[in-house]
């Protein structure tokens, strides 16, 4: 059995006003991840999301290479222990 991880993500592009974020929940909900898709008033979005170590690098994958709405010009994460507390995957 895997132990839960939680990646945190910040993606960067023409991201905001184009559905990412609601493409993002589409995604993770299929792969089975909780946590959470919010804009940044810098123009990036930041990405939290908690499951085994392979959903949210499937997920990681998807932001970067995935069919996204919008542009990526690149995406940067972090690892960390989950802190729990989310039902399914919100927009914020």
């Amino acid at each position: 059995m895997t132990e839960d991880v939680r990646m945190t993500a910040w993606v960067r592009g023409s991201v905001q006003q184009v559905g990412f974020r609601w493409w993002t929940r589409s995604r993770a909900l299929e792969i089975g991840l909780l946590g959470y898709a919010s804009n940044l008033g810098d123009g990036r979005v930041q990405v939290v999301a908690e499951g085994s170590r392979e959903q949210c690098d499937e997920l990681l994958h998807l932001l970067r290479h995935g069919d996204t709405p919008g542009r990526v010009d690149g995406v940067t994460e972090i690892w960390g222990k989950p802190e729990g507390g989310y039902e399914g995957f919100a927009i914020r």
